[in-house]
């Protein structure tokens, strides 16, 4: 068998754009899926292939799955990477906002892997690996819906892990914390309303709103979460989940090892809440 067939979502930028180009150095053809595929055309190449991809509507999801199927009769790898993360509280943000979050971050994973699991479960063979994050294990204000989506990838992945077993489809999840990947710039859709001065909220944004977009602009490089991806590939016993970047590595484990109530307040503390 020749090259072994990824498909990305949200591939546009950050640790999508990232992962198709070092896989895409690394013996794989790389399908780069975004609704924005121009903004890939300075590294396509044979081995990445831009692609249209909206994962909104499954008809349309099908259509580009079709498309590759087409033209490689396989797909032996899926990361699901497309999100964004929606800043507001849950009094201020509007129904519509609440939607779309999850629109995207649950329900557009969970479309790409309707389109993608009969070709793997056919083939007898794949690899389904979600991008969640650090806060899809822990709670954090100004975040709760985008918090609630990765708290239900995670669902989904150990879901999946016993549903896709038999037909030798392996499922990962990968929370990374914060990376420098612009994702403050062009992944966050902010309320409004959380952020005029009057806000009763106010306390917690100008405690927390400045940091975390600190952390994010200065967080550790993409290119982790790419080599890491190669690795659960190519490990055919890799774990379940895994860690990325320094603010996962500290609190995830911290999580596990203290109460909710002890965790809750030396989160309190570090982010002074």
């Amino acid at each position: 068998m020749g090259k072994k067939i990824v498909l990305i979502t949200g591939a546009s930028s950050g640790i999508g754009k990232q992962t198709a180009i070092f896989l895409s150095k690394n013996n794989f053809t790389v399908y780069a899926a975004s609704r924005t595929p121009q903004k890939l055309q300075s590294v396509k190449s044979d081995s990445l292939i831009p692609i249209f991809l909206d994962i909104t509507n499954f008809d349309l999801v099908k259509e580009t799955i079709n498309v590759i199927l087409k033209k490689e009769q396989r797909i032996d790898i899926l990361v699901n990477n497309a999100g964004y993360g929606l800043v507001g509280t849950v009094e201020d943000v509007t129904e519509e906002q609440m939607y779309h979050q999850f629109d995207i971050n649950l329900f557009g994973t969970l479309r790409v892997c309707k389109a993608v699991i009969p070709t793997m479960r056919v083939q007898k063979s794949g690899i389904i690996i979600n991008i969640s994050s650090f806060l899809g294990k822990i709670g954090l204000p100004l975040l709760t819906f985008y918090n609630a989506s990765k708290y239900a990838i995670e669902g989904v992945t150990d879901s999946l892990r016993y549903e896709l077993k038999d037909f030798n489809i392996r499922v990962h999840s990968i929370m990374p914390g914060f990376f420098n990947t612009n994702f403050a710039k062009d992944n966050l859709m902010v309320n409004q309303q959380t952020f005029e001065k009057n806000n009763p909220y106010n306390h917690i944004v100008s405690s927390l709103a400045t940091e975390i977009l600190d952390q994010i602009n200065n967080g550790n490089d993409a290119n982790e979460v790419a080599k890491i991806i190669l690795i659960i590939i190519q490990d055919k016993n890799f774990k379940a989940r895994v860690t990325a970047g320094d603010k996962a590595k500290k609190f995830i484990p911290m999580k596990k090892e203290l109460s909710d109530e002890d965790f809750e307040r030396r989160v309190r503390d570090y982010y002074n809440l």
